[in-house]
């Protein structure tokens, strides 16, 4: 187990679905997407399984975003590498169609993808250590494809700011901001997030289906239209020489130099 890049583990009436990479931040590979979507759907089938957690192997981080090593490579398939990167955009979907009730543990970082991904999430439970940020702006990027749960998160102007000036906030500010739930001292993170899934899982399993489920069909209208869209922006901006760039001095651990003019 300690080898995989994800792991299920059900502990009682909830499964904990983590991301296994602490090296890395728990960053977000085409793998981990893979993998993070078969646990989804492993969950949906498990009867006993009332609430799923997601959470990143040890405290330093929830997720760091996508593998942007892995990003900055150029695909030996380029149709190949797009539909790899609607892998996000179908977990989200997942996720929101699962029928059960979704939390995030976030101890410490939660940025960019990761930062979406907890937002996809029904509730976040933060540790007052977290740290969320979009820096892709800083890389030549948009965070397109977190663009939906951040919205259902919190206000879309609040959103906005956070996506133009890629600034950090820390979990106070996320309380007030509305995106997260519940913010406790950093060690009493596992024991304030094992009250509320016991509040949720207490609920009855067939009313919480129907409800959330008529939720997120209300709140996520004509929803594969507008990742589709956000998918094929991501694509070409991924191609244009200013994300070339922002990626380079990422992996080179340099300042961007950019190359188109305002």
């Amino acid at each position: 187990m300690s080898g995989d890049v994800v792991v299920l583990e059900r502990a009682g009436s909830h499964s904990v679905l983590r991301i296994n990479r602490p090296e890395q931040r728990n960053a977000l590979s085409n793998e981990v997407l893979g993998k993070l979507r078969e646990g989804v759907a492993a969950v949906k089938s498990d009867p006993q399984a009332r609430v799923l957690v997601l959470a990143g192997a040890g405290d330093e981080a929830f997720c760091a975003g996508g593998d942007l090593r892995q990003m900055g490579d150029a695909p030996p398939d380029a149709y190949e590498a797009h539909r790899g990167r609607s892998q996000l955009a179908a977990l989200f979907q997942d996720l929101w169609s699962l029928g059960k009730p979704t939390v995030a543990r976030v101890p410490g970082f939660a940025l960019a993808g990761g930062f979406g991904l907890a937002a996809a999430c029904d509730f976040i439970i933060a540790s007052d250590k977290a740290v969320f940020g979009i820096p892709e702006i800083g890389i030549g990027l948009w965070p397109y494809m977190i663009s939906v749960p951040l919205l259902h998160a919190m206000q879309p102007k609040q959103a906005l700011k956070l996506m133009m000036t890629g600034e950090r906030v820390n979990a106070a500010e996320g309380v007030r901001l509305g995106f997260v739930t519940e913010m406790v001292p950093h060690d009493e993170l596992d024991a304030a997030l094992a009250r509320f899934v016991g509040k949720l899982a207490k609920a009855s399993p067939q009313s919480m289906a129907l409800g959330r489920t008529s939720f997120y069909t209300v709140l996520n209208h004509d929803m594969d239209a507008r990742l589709r869209m956000l998918e094929a922006l991501l694509t070409v901006n991924l191609a244009m020489p200013d994300a070339v760039e922002g990626l380079a001095a990422f992996v080179e651990k340099r300042e961007p130099s950019w190359r188109s003019k305002g």
